[in-house]
């Protein structure tokens, strides 16, 4: 589908389609044009993202929605050479022909880049080296960037800068960041370290926290952070590793897979009904455009 929407004409009549009729009825921030493209081995593809990019915000220029929805592509942690310390994040020497057109598009339409963060990887690969509590967004002393001297209490917030970095090196050091899928599983296989429904509930419920309080980074602490959690649900159908199907709050049928605050109980704290009422401004709605 991403090939065929760098014809200006399809693209405009895919947001006829699927964005006009339910918009501004349905709350719709932002296009995402595919999913960790620049870390496929299809290099046609990669090469159709920004023209595609391009045809879906000319389509929306031309309904007036420009200013309401945002176009991007969703983009895995694996575009980086290197994420530690932050400072020290660059991209793929290999993707510069790409990322290069993607961060222009980006800083002329004042979109931002999507990425996809999970710090539970990271803790999952090396649980000896990666300390839990770092990786959970528990109150920590935290880690000096040795560069900065900027100090890191959890890996998703390191993460993030390392991809500003990043873009400051290649000359685009004004775009924002947005988390566009982060989360924590809550079952895995006896090879998934950290992959409980404990660790889930402390992950989601620290980071619902630290949305509530509008926190930014180190590297940019006045500008608060938006993040979408992946899951609403499980996927009980999905292929692979157990962990894949078990990264919702919900099960399919509706039930809590465990209460993260978002649900009132009758032992409910003042945190969750905090979430509760916030749930609103924590949870936007986005869509995906594989």
């Amino acid at each position: 589908m991403v090939t065929d929407l760098t014809d200006p004409q399809q693209a405009l009549q895919w947001v006829m389609t699927h964005v006009k009729p339910y918009f501004p009825g349905t709350k719709i921030a932002g296009i995402a044009v595919g999913n960790e493209v620049y870390t496929t081995d299809d290099p046609v593809l990669m090469a159709n993202l920004v023209p595609a990019m391009v045809s879906i915000h000319g389509a929306l220029v031309q309904l007036g929605l420009d200013r309401y929805i945002l176009v991007s592509t969703a983009n895995s942690l694996a575009v980086l050479r290197s994420s530690y310390p932050p400072s020290a994040g660059s991209f793929q020497p290999e993707l510069a022909s790409f990322i290069v057109p993607f961060l222009q598009f980006l800083a002329a339409t004042g979109s931002p880049f999507w990425i996809n963060a999970y710090p539970y990887f990271a803790y999952k690969e090396d649980p000896n080296r990666v300390s839990l509590g770092y990786a959970l967004l528990d109150p920590n002393a935290g880690l000096p960037d040795p560069y900065t001297r900027l100090n890191y209490d959890n890996m998703l917030y390191a993460q993030v800068d390392a991809v500003i970095f990043a873009m400051a090196k290649m000359g685009f050091g004004g775009i924002e960041v947005r988390v566009s899928e982060t989360g924590w599983p809550s079952k895995g296989d006896p090879d998934e370290v950290g992959a409980t429904a404990e660790n889930a509930e402390a992950y989601n419920r620290n980071l619902l926290l630290r949305q509530l309080r509008n926190e930014g980074t180190p590297l940019r602490p006045n500008q608060g952070l938006d993040v979408y959690l992946f899951a609403l649900f499980n996927e009980d159908l999905k292929p692979g590793p157990t962990s894949e199907r078990n990264y919702g709050l919900y099960q399919p049928n509706g039930s809590m897979a465990y209460n993260v605050g978002l649900v009132s109980t009758s032992s409910a704290s003042a945190a969750s009904i905090a979430l509760t009422s916030s749930v609103d401004r924590v949870c936007l709605d986005l869509f995906k455009l594989a």
